[in-house]
């Protein structure tokens, strides 16, 4: 009898459907988990906003901006954005797309000698006597001797003629032509009267430290932002040995005028800069240094001259008076920037 009871009862069991409490936590787990993998199959695909984009035109700007290595401006486009604001550019060449990754270094054909060797450089009497003041004469044969100055102008890089070009454009669209050609005349004005002031205080061989109040010399209003700009510098200026003196390098044929003192007890070719704008970095002055070396390389292969000179000293003045910027060039640097200016003076001679 109680056989029967368990059997029936057993078969009831087996009918009815389980309920929720007779259930085990891992048949729980599962159900849920194979409802939400139906409901995710079978629920609609969400409209993605990013579906209406021109997909295409997102693509090529993407790969625009990834491919840009340096920066977003190149002359190209600084070219295009000028033409849209000034007009169609006359005389401006845009530079080659591959002078935009640097330009390629060339070494000189021939390495001329910077210092001469077989020159005696008389160090003793370094500190004695009047500064040297050997006057440009065109005379005497020398009516087709290349200056430093006329090389450097003509051998300028793609870069530097369009952004020159570029720059002078953007002055005559605000100046107008008149109005840049009188700004252009009073730079060359500023710039005589400065080194005109400038050879008075190193020809005195005074500075404004040694000098009382009624001693120092009244500069125009000209020039006098720029001699205070440099106040600081002509303290360490001595024994000026050359001021506005010419040297001819008789092997290369080229010629110039520059200025040699002691800087800090080294002698040096100073080259003395105006400017508008900060330049507190060497490679703010373009192509001064490699002027420098020239001026220095002549010097030491002219026989007018008994000494030699390794150094180089870059002297920026500005206008407001804040103090100036001396850029130092070591034996080592001048020697570098020695070896570029053979170059520039290759491309001077293959050009004529």
């Amino acid at each position: 009898m109680r056989r029967n009871e368990q059997q029936s009862r057993y078969k009831s069991l087996k009918r009815e459907p389980p309920n929720e409490a007779s259930l085990s936590p891992q048949c729980t787990s599962l159900s849920v988990r194979m409802f939400s993998a139906c409901h995710c199959l079978t629920s609609p695909k969400r409209q993605s906003p990013y579906s209406s984009v021109d997909s295409e035109r997102y693509s090529s700007l993407v790969k625009s901006v990834m491919s840009s290595r340096v920066s977003s401006q190149t002359p190209e486009s600084l070219q295009a954005e000028d033409e849209h604001v000034f007009g169609p550019v006359v005389k401006a060449q845009t530079p080659s797309s591959s002078s935009s990754s640097g330009p390629k270094m060339r070494v000189p054909k021939t390495l001329h000698p910077f210092l001469n060797c077989e020159e005696n450089p008389e160090t003793d009497d370094l500190e004695q006597g009047p500064p040297t003041r050997i006057a440009l004469n065109r005379g005497q044969g020398r009516s087709s001797v290349p200056s430093v100055t006329r090389i450097l102008q003509q051998t300028l890089s793609p870069d530097q003629i369009f952004y020159l070009e570029r720059w002078r454009r953007k002055m005559i669209a605000e100046l107008g032509e008149e109005g840049f050609k009188e700004y252009s005349q009073n730079l060359f004005r500023q710039g005589k009267l400065f080194h005109s002031a400038l050879e008075n205080t190193l020809e005195s061989g005074g500075t404004q430290q040694n000098q009382s109040p009624s001693e120092r010399p009244e500069y125009s209003a000209e020039v006098q932002g720029y001699m205070q700009s440099v106040s600081h510098i002509l303290e360490d200026v001595r024994a000026v040995r050359a001021i506005e003196s010419t040297v001819h390098h008789g092997t290369l044929n080229y010629l110039g005028i520059a200025d040699f003192s002691m800087f800090l007890g080294v002698l040096c070719v100073i080259d003395w800069k105006t400017s508008e704008k900060p330049k507190p970095f060497l490679s703010n002055t373009y192509d001064n240094p490699i002027q420098v070396a020239a001026y220095a390389g002549a010097l030491n292969n002219d026989s007018n001259y008994k000494y030699q000179v390794e150094n180089g000293l870059i002297v920026v003045a500005y206008k407001d008076g804040s103090p100036g910027h001396a850029h130092q060039l070591k034996p080592e640097l001048m020697q570098e920037y020695w070896k570029t200016w053979l170059v520039r003076l290759e491309e001077f001679t293959e050009q004529r």
